[in-house]
């Protein structure tokens, strides 16, 4: 018999930081403007109102939710420029070892094509009061501390620096404008070429704690050492962002039932799919950002099991 896990019916709430919040009754759908490669796997795409107005407001660390032509419903952070309202940028990198919806939006979406929209939400804002920020990006996380440094190299008298970390310069996005920028004096780009050993070594730049704030996107791995290593740091100095966490280990997991108190609907979950999609498929309506088990949106009490 499958294990029985039961779920309250109330949802955490996440604060908004940004007065960007997109409603999906807003703006149901975004042209795609242009499409093309920006670096090895990586493709940005510039998507545009349908009847050519301009876009809502926006601020560096908001993302969009987009459905894939697969029916994934992805999040994807705004990469700037932040004062453009004719068009926002993403950036998507074709994950390999992923569940397809980057391969599907790579593969399958062209210029002109229209994308559903499904909102958008700010939870990785910087925080104004700050008197110093410290950006660290891996891989395709640099999206959202892309537009952020660009935001504060804006900013008079901002103190910044962006560390970029990646396996080589083929496969970092956004390589040349960040060699050129009049403000490449804040930014440090590191590459590992995919070795564990060469990783750049943070913990000088995280040993004592600041006024600093530290914003981190990139793999779990990246996070999870960033974490580690600003645990002695104040808790509201560090921001995470996640679009790409783990995925070892899904092939083992198990099927399993969920009750819902509220209802008292019972849903199968089986071993290749999530609570979250499970829900939906049965009807269930829930919220949720960036599906990949990390922001919090989607989650909610477990009560027993």
């Amino acid at each position: 018999m499958d294990p029985v896990y039961t779920l309250s019916s109330r949802q955490a709430s996440v604060q908004t930081m940004s007065p960007f919040s997109l409603a999906a009754a807003t703006l149901s759908t975004l042209r795609v403007r242009r499409k093309h490669p920006i670096a090895r796997d990586i493709v940005r795409f510039e998507l545009a109102h349908p009847q050519g107005q301009d876009l809502p407001d926006w601020s560096a660390g908001a993302h969009i939710r987009l459905s894939t032509p697969q029916g994934h419903i992805r999040s994807y952070s705004l990469c700037g420029p932040v004062e453009a309202r004719d068009h926002w940028a993403i950036a998507v990198k074709r994950e390999a070892n992923g569940r397809g919806g980057s391969a599907s939006l790579i593969d399958e979406v062209h210029e002109g094509d229209e994308l559903p929209l499904h909102g958008g939400d700010n939870l990785f804002a910087l925080d104004p009061q700050a008197p110093e920020h410290i950006l660290i990006a891996g891989g395709i996380g640099l999206t959202p501390l892309y537009a952020m440094a660009q935001t504060l190299a804006q900013t008079p008298a901002a103190k910044f620096h962006l560390y970029v970390c990646s396996r080589d310069a083929e496969g970092t996005a956004f390589l040349n404008e960040l060699q050129q920028a009049p403000w490449r004096d804040h930014v440090t780009i590191h590459h590992d070429a995919g070795d564990p050993s060469q990783a750049l070594d943070l913990w000088p730049l995280l040993e004592t704690p600041s006024a600093a704030h530290v914003y981190c996107c990139g793999p779990q791995g990246l996070m999870d050492s960033v974490r580690d290593m600003s645990g002695h740091w104040p808790t509201h100095h560090i921001h995470f962002e996640s679009f790409g966490a783990s995925q070892q280990g899904w092939a083992e997991n198990q099927a399993f039932e969920v009750l819902l108190r509220h209802s008292g609907q019972r849903i199968t979950v089986p071993g290749d799919r999530s609570i979250l999609e499970s829900l939906r498929q049965a009807g269930v309506r829930v919220a949720s950002s960036c599906e990949s088990g990390t922001c919090g949106s989607c989650k909610t009490g477990l009560l027993a099991g």
